[in-house]
């Protein structure tokens, strides 16, 4: 079902009172990092490339998990997937297949969202760019994620794929999904923790994605998504050089 303006994502994790924070001592692991919201921690856990586990007061959310399942063994099963786009390193159906329990809610843009198949499909709700929807009170809002470099537009070209702004009592996260610094990256507003792309020749480089994040002024930021193709691989430690003392850089462990 297409929700226009915000579709409200209901599980039984709030009524439950489930407690999520004896799960952060077993994903240190996984470079956990912790913010406050309003009424308990958040606890960013990097999984590999573009898929993380957050631990949230409003449940447990995985974004863009792929890989095998196992990789997620030490996580609580997801209240909320988000999904990005359709591309294998942020979608598969067989992951997902793996990971999604019983109350499971998914959260994808129109184009993942007309490849799943229908048991996955029933647990899912679509939103495009500009769009939003809720989840246990938390806002989830569609922001654009393209290319615009005329010849990486084929990758992500505009109006198809998702990055998410996700208010999560009074902690405003931004995951970027695959995209260059587009302007409606550089307008983004109060964000505290965002999580930037950076590859060639398939989002952006380091100076790109500095020039956006020095715009834009999160608290912080993880660069992520930063493996690429022929010599496009980006250095995090290059991009952190490039900030100024005022956003601190956090370093997830995407890749071992």
């Amino acid at each position: 079902m297409t929700h226009s303006r915000r579709s409200f994502l209901k599980t039984g994790v709030a009524a439950t009172g489930v407690v999520f924070l004896p799960y952060v001592v077993g994903a240190a692991a996984h470079a956990g990092n912790e913010f406050a919201t309003q009424s308990g921690t958040l606890s960013v856990n990097a999984v590999a490339h573009a898929s993380m586990v957050l631990l949230t007061p409003v449940g447990t959310i995985h974004v863009d998990p792929v890989g095998e399942v196992a990789q997620y063994a030490d996580f609580p099963a997801p209240d909320l997937i988000l999904i990005t786009h359709h591309h294998g390193d942020h979608f598969n159906v067989d992951t997902l297949n793996g990971l999604v329990a019983d109350g499971t809610k998914l959260v994808t843009n129109p184009e993942v969202y007309n490849q799943l198949p229908e048991a996955l499909k029933a647990k899912a709700s679509q939103i495009a760019n500009g769009e939003s929807a809720e989840f246990n009170g938390m806002s989830i809002d569609a922001i654009p994620a393209h290319n615009l470099t005329e010849e990486r537009m084929n990758f992500h070209p505009k109006g198809r794929d998702n990055g998410y702004v996700l208010g999560i009592d009074g902690l405003r996260v931004y995951i970027s999904g695959d995209t260059e610094d587009i302007p409606e990256m550089r307008a983004l507003e109060n964000i505290d923790v965002a999580f930037v792309c950076m590859n060639l020749p398939f989002t952006m480089d380091v100076e790109a994605a500095a020039s956006a994040v020095a715009e834009f002024k999160p608290k912080y930021v993880y660069p992520y998504h930063y493996r690429g193709r022929d010599g496009g691989t980006q250095d995090p430690e290059a991009f952190a050089k490039l900030l100024n003392d005022a956003i601190t850089v956090k370093m997830g462990g995407w890749y071992g």
